[in-house]
C-alpha cells in the first residue's frame, strides 16, 4: 500500500510540472461562457440546467489542515496572479497544499474543483509542485451534482499570500465522517486550523471585562440538565486588581449572583502537579459532594444541597500548570482555550476566574462518568488561574480575602492537590462545626497511601513515614483534641469556620487571617525568625484562632474524616519537605511559647486555660528535647556500646573483641555526622543523594547495633537477678540496668502497642515498626541536621516568575527559510561614527575617575544577614551539644561523679523522660476515646 500510495503520488508531481511546461492551449480557444467549459480544451458543450443537489462537504481532515479545497456543489476558486489554464485528466481526488508559506513565495494561488474525473487548475509557471501532494480519502460522499455558476470575477493582483474559498455551505447532518489521513513515513501529524474565532463586541461589567462563553454542545447534549443559563454559559472574569480589592473592584460570583447560600467552601491549590493526582483530588470531592446530597433527613442537606457547595480550584501560574490539567476541566466544561485576555484597558490581568456547573465527573483512569449514566450530582466549580507564580500562601489570599467576602461561606475547607478524601470526610469535618458552635477549625487523619497490596510498605522511608503519621494521630491529635489547641491543622486537609477567621470590630487591625498572610509579603523590619516561622504559617494560623481577643474558639480533631496523600518515597523529597516541618515547627513553637500571654486575653474558661498551660509544659519540654537530640542519641549509643566491653557484661567473656567493635563503631559514628554537615552546609539533597542515602544505611546499621545491646543488657540483668536468688518483682525492679533500660523502653513501645489496639489499629506495628526503629538515627543526624544547616533558606522550593531583561535590541529574521533569512540590525556604517565611539573610549580610560565604592544592595544584605543566623545558630547548637556528650563521656571522676555514675544516672533521666512523654500522650489519648463515647460520636 505504501509503494502504490508513492507511485500515485509521483505520478501526480509529474503530471503537476507537465501542466506547468504545456503550452497555453486556452489562449487559442474561445472562453468559456461559464467554469465548468474550462474542464475539457477540446470540447466546449452549451450550458445545462441541472437541478441542485444537496451539498457535501468534506472537512479538513486531522492531521491535515485544509487550505484548498472542499467538496461541494459550488467549487471553490482559487485564482493565480495572472497564468494560463491547463486541463488534463486526473483521478477524483483533491490537491492539498502542503506548506503554504512557499505559496506567497511563488506569489501564487491555486484552485482545485473536485469534479468527477477532471480538474481545473490555474497555474503558474513558478509552480513550486514539491508541496503539492495527492490524497485518495478511505470513503468518498456520494457524488454532487453540479449546476452552472457565473464566471467570477477576476482577483486583482495582491502581493499576499491568501485563499479565498466562495460560497461555503457546511455539510448536512447526515453526511458521512471521513477518516483521518494517513501519516505518511517521517512527517508528523499537522494540528487542523481553528475556525471558530470571531470578533465580538462585549460591553464591561462594572468597568471588568465578563464574559458568558456558551458551553459546546456535545458536551451539554450528554448532560441531564441541559435548559439554564447555568448549564449553557461557562461565566470567565479577568481580574486585574489585587485579592484584597476583590469586592471593592465590584467583581462578584455566581453563586452570589443567584442569591445561594454557601454551607461549604472548597479550595484545592495546586502548582505543576500532574493530571492523575488532580484527579483523584477532584473525583473525591465529586463522591463527597454525592453524600451530601444523598442525606435526606438531614435538615441541611437533601437532594439540592450542591447549591449550598463551591469548589474553587487556584492554580499558582498559569504557564506553572499542567496543560493536561487544562483538558481535564475543558472536559468537565469549566475552561476554554481561548477566552482569557492578558490586558484590560491597560491594566494587567493578575487572575482568570472561569465558573461553571459541571455534572461530569472524571476518574483517575480519565474515564469520563456523566450525569446521564450515573448518580453523581451537579457541582457549582470555580477555576482560579493565576498569571504569574507567586506561593501557596498567595493561593490561599485569593481564597479568603478575595472570594471568601463575595460568598461568605460558612465553613472552608482546605486540600492540596494529590489529597484524596474519604467518601464521607468532608461531611465528618462539617459535622463538628455543626454540632459545636465554639469550633474553630477541625482536622482529620492523613494516612499515607499504601497502594496495591501495601506494596508501598517495601519502601522503608515510607514504611517509617507511615508508622510516624500513625502514632501521631494515635497519641498527638487525640491529646491536643482534649486540649482544645491542635498545634497544626494540616493544609492538605482541614476545614475553618470562616467568621472565626476574619478580625473583630475590637481589633480590625489584627487577626488571624492578618498574621496567616504576613508571611507573603514580609516586612522591612522582619528578620530570619519570621521567615522561618512562616514555612510553616498553618501552625501560626492554630495559635492566633485559640488566642484570638474575647473569644474561645477551639481547634478539634476529627477520627472519622480521613484523607490518603502520596508521602516522599525517596531520600532527597524526605530531606528536602522535612527542612520546612522541622525549621517551621521550631521557630512556631518558640513564638507560641513567648506569646503565651495572650490566652489570658481570650474568653476561654479558667479550666481550659490550665489545660493550656499543661499544653505549654509539654511543648517546652519537647523543644529541649528537640535540641539536645543529636547528643541524647549518640551517648545511649555510647553508653549502651560501651557496656559491653566490660569483662562482666560482654557475650562469652570476649570484652576484647567488643572493645575493638566499639572503638570502630563510635570514630565511624563521629565520622558520619561530620559527612552529614559538611554536605548539608553547601550540597543539594537531589546532587549528593548517593551520600546521603549511604549515611541512613550506615545509621541503621548503628541502631540494630544499639538495640543489640539493650537486649544483651536486660539479659544479664534478668541471669543476675536469678542467680542470686532474687526472684521477687521488687528485687527485679532494684537491678539498675533492667529498670533504667528495659522497663523505660517497654512502657515507651509497650504504650505505643496498647494505644494502637485501643483504636484498633495495630497492624502498623507489624509492618511499619522495625523499619521506624531503624530510621531513628536518620531522623536526628541527617534530617535534624539538614534543617538546622540551611535555617537561611525560607523558600519553598519554588520560584517565582522571572523579568526578562529589555535593555539590549532584538533581531528577527524577515525569511522563514533559517539559515538564509534576512535580519534588519542598527550598526554604524559612517566613518564618522565609527571614530566619534572610538575617540570617546579613548578620552574615557584616559581621563581619571573615581572609583566608586562597592556597595551591597538590599538583597544581598539581606541574603549575608540570613546565612550569619544561620552559622550563629549551628555554632550554637553544635557548641551546646558537644558540651553535654564531653560532660557525660569524661572518663576521668569530677563534680558529678564518675563516668560509671553519669552515664547511669543520664541515661536514666532520658530514657524515663520519653516514657514519661509518652504516657502523657496516652492518656490524652484515652480521654478522646471517651469523649467520643460520652457525645455519641463513637458506639461500641
Amino acid at each position: 500500500m505504501q509503494r502504490q500510495r508513492r507511485a500515485n503520488r509521483d505520478n501526480d508531481r509529474s503530471s503537476l510540472m507537465a501542466s506547468s511546461q504545456a503550452p497555453a492551449v486556452s489562449q487559442a480557444m474561445p472562453a468559456p461562457s461559464h467554469p465548468l467549459q474550462s474542464l475539457h480544451p477540446r470540447q466546449h458543450a452549451p450550458p445545462v440546467a441541472m437541478p441542485r443537489a444537496p451539498q457535501h462537504t468534506q472537512a479538513a481532515l486531522r492531521g491535515r489542515p485544509q487550505f484548498a479545497s472542499q467538496f461541494t456543489s459550488a467549487p471553490a476558486h482559487i485564482e493565480s496572479l495572472g497564468g494560463s489554464t491547463t486541463a488534463f485528466d486526473i483521478p477524483s481526488y483533491s490537491t492539498f497544499i502542503r506548506d503554504p508559506s512557499n505559496l506567497a513565495r511563488n506569489q501564487s494561488i491555486y484552485s482545485v474543483a473536485s469534479l468527477k474525473s477532471r480538474a481545473s487548475i490555474i497555474s503558474n509557471p513558478d509552480l513550486d509542485t514539491e508541496n503539492a501532494y495527492s490524497y485518495y480519502p478511505h470513503q468518498l460522499p456520494a457524488r454532487p451534482r453540479f449546476e452552472p455558476v457565473p464566471e467570477p470575477e477576476p482577483v486583482p493582483e495582491e502581493p499576499v499570500f491568501s485563499v479565498q474559498l466562495q460560497d461555503f455551505n457546511p455539510p448536512p447532518p447526515d453526511s458521512p465522517v471521513l477518516p483521518p489521513a494517513p501519516v505518511l513515513p517521517g512527517e508528523l501529524p499537522e494540528r487542523q486550523e481553528r475556525r471558530y474565532r470571531t470578533k465580538k463586541v462585549v460591553k464591561l461589567t462594572n468597568d471588568n471585562l465578563v464574559l458568558e462563553c456558551p458551553v459546546p454542545p456535545h458536551y451539554l447534549e450528554k448532560q441531564t440538565l441541559q435548559k439554564g443559563h447555568e448549564w449553557e454559559f461557562m461565566r470567565y472574569s479577568a481580574v486585574t486588581c489585587d485579592p484584597n480589592d476583590f469586592k471593592q473592584e465590584q467583581y462578584t460570583l455566581r453563586p452570589a449572583m443567584w442569591n445561594r447560600e454557601t454551607e461549604l467552601f472548597i479550595v484545592i491549590t495546586m502548582y505543576n502537579e500532574g493530571v492523575k493526582l488532580f484527579a483523584e483530588t477532584m473525583h473525591g470531592i465529586m463522591k463527597n459532594i454525592r453524600h451530601l446530597c444523598s442525606r435526606n433527613n438531614s435538615k441541611t442537606w437533601g437532594d439540592q444541597s450542591w447549591e449550598k457547595v463551591v469548589v474553587c480550584i487556584v492554580a499558582d501560574g498559569r504557564k506553572k500548570c499542567d496543560p493536561q490539567v487544562y483538558n481535564y476541566l475543558a472536559s468537565m466544561g469549566v475552561y476554554q482555550e481561548g477566552v482569557a485576555k492578558r490586558e484590560v484597558n491597560g491594566k494587567e490581568v493578575q487572575a482568570h476566574i472561569y465558573e461553571y456547573t459541571t455534572q461530569v465527573t472524571i476518574d483517575p483512569s480519565m474515564k469520563i462518568v456523566e450525569s446521564k449514566t450515573s448518580d453523581y450530582v451537579p457541582v457549582q466549580m470555580m477555576f482560579c488561574l493565576k498569571e504569574k507564580n507567586a506561593k501557596k500562601l498567595n493561593s490561599h489570599r485569593w481564597f479568603f480575602n478575595a472570594f471568601g467576602p463575595v460568598i461568605d461561606p460558612r465553613v472552608c475547607v482546605l486540600l492540596d492537590v494529590g489529597t484524596r478524601p474519604g467518601p464521607t470526610s468532608i461531611y465528618q469535618l462539617w459535622k463538628a462545626f455543626d454540632l459545636n458552635s465554639n469550633v474553630a477549625g477541625a482536622c482529620g487523619e492523613i494516612k499515607p497511601v499504601k497502594g496495591a497490596a501495601a506494596k508501598n510498605l517495601l519502601n522503608p522511608l515510607v514504611a517509617a513515614q507511615n508508622f510516624e503519621y500513625k502514632m501521631n494521630n494515635i497519641l498527638d491529635k487525640p491529646l491536643e483534641s482534649v486540649i482544645g489547641y491542635i498545634s497544626v491543622l494540616p493544609g492538605a486537609f482541614s476545614a475553618y469556620r470562616y467568621k472565626a477567621l476574619l478580625t473583630s470590630p475590637e481589633t480590625p487591625t489584627d487577626g488571624p487571617l492578618i498574621s496567616y498572610f504576613k508571611g507573603e509579603k514580609p516586612s522591612p523590619d522582619s528578620g530570619i525568625f519570621d521567615a522561618n516561622m512562616y514555612l510553616a504559617e498553618d501552625r501560626i494560623l492554630c495559635f492566633e484562632l485559640v488566642a484570638k481577643r474575647n473569644y474561645a474558639w477551639t481547634l478539634r480533631y476529627v477520627k472519622a474524616a480521613w484523607a490518603e496523600t502520596d508521602v516522599p518515597d525517596t531520600v532527597p523529597e524526605l530531606i528536602s519537605q522535612r527542612r520546612r516541618w522541622l525549621n517551621g515547627t521550631f521557630f512556631v513553637a518558640l513564638f507560641s511559647i513567648v506569646h503565651f500571654g495572650k490566652i489570658y486575653k481570650s474568653d476561654h474558661a479558667y479550666w481550659r486555660k490550665l489545660l493550656f498551660h499543661l499544653q505549654l509544659l509539654y511543648n517546652v519540654l519537647s523543644i529541649i528535647f528537640s535540641w539536645f537530640a543529636i547528643a541524647n542519641i549518640y551517648l545511649t549509643f555510647y553508653i549502651l556500646a560501651n557496656s559491653l566491653t566490660f569483662s562482666e557484661n560482654s557475650p562469652y567473656g570476649r570484652s576484647d573483641i567488643f572493645k575493638v567493635v566499639f572503638t570502630v563503631l563510635k570514630y565511624f559514628y563521629e565520622f558520619l555526622v561530620i559527612i552529614v554537615f559538611v554536605l548539608s552546609m553547601g550540597n543539594r539533597p537531589t546532587g549528593s543523594r548517593v551520600l546521603y542515602t549511604a549515611a541512613m544505611i550506615f545509621f541503621a546499621f548503628l541502631m540494630a547495633y544499639m538495640t543489640f545491646c539493650a537486649i544483651w543488657l536486660t539479659y544479664l540483668g534478668i541471669s543476675n537477678a536469678l542467680a542470686t536468688g532474687q526472684t521477687t518483682l521488687s528485687a527485679i525492679l532494684n537491678e539498675p540496668t533492667f529498670r533504667n533500660v528495659i522497663l523505660s523502653l517497654a512502657s515507651t513501645y509497650g504504650l505505643y502497642v496498647f494505644a494502637s489496639v485501643l483504636y484498633l489499629e495495630p497492624w502498623h506495628m507489624v509492618t511499619s515498626f522495625i523499619q521506624y526503629l531503624c530510621m531513628m538515627p536518620s531522623y536526628v543526624n541527617v534530617l535534624n541536621v539538614y534543617a538546622f544547616c540551611n535555617t537561611h533558606d525560607v523558600s519553598w522550593g519554588t520560584k517565582g516568575d522571572t523579568i526578562d531583561n529589555m535593555d539590549l535590541g532584538a533581531v528577527k529574521s524577515s525569511s522563514k527559510e533559517g539559515a538564509g533569512g534576512e535580519v534588519t540590525v542598527d550598526v554604524p556604517t559612517e566613518d564618522k561614527d565609527i571614530n566619534a565611539t572610538y575617540m570617546e573610549a579613548l578620552t574615557s580610560l584616559q581621563s581619571r575617575t573615581e572609583e566608586k565604592e562597592q556597595k551591597r544592595d538590599a538583597k544581598t544584605k539581606q541574603e549575608d544577614y540570613y546565612k550569619a543566623f544561620r552559622t550563629r545558630l549551628v555554632v550554637l547548637w553544635c557548641a551546646s551539644n558537644g558540651l553535654l556528650v564531653s560532660v557525660v563521656t569524661y572518663s576521668g571522676s569530677n563534680g558529678t561523679g564518675t563516668y560509671d555514675t553519669r552515664s547511669k544516672a543520664y541515661l536514666a533521666f532520658v530514657l524515663w523522660s520519653v516514657a514519661f512523654l509518652s504516657a502523657y500522650r496516652f492518656v490524652g489519648s484515652v480521654a478522646y476515646i471517651l469523649l467520643r463515647l460520652i457525645t455519641g460520636e463513637l458506639r461500641w
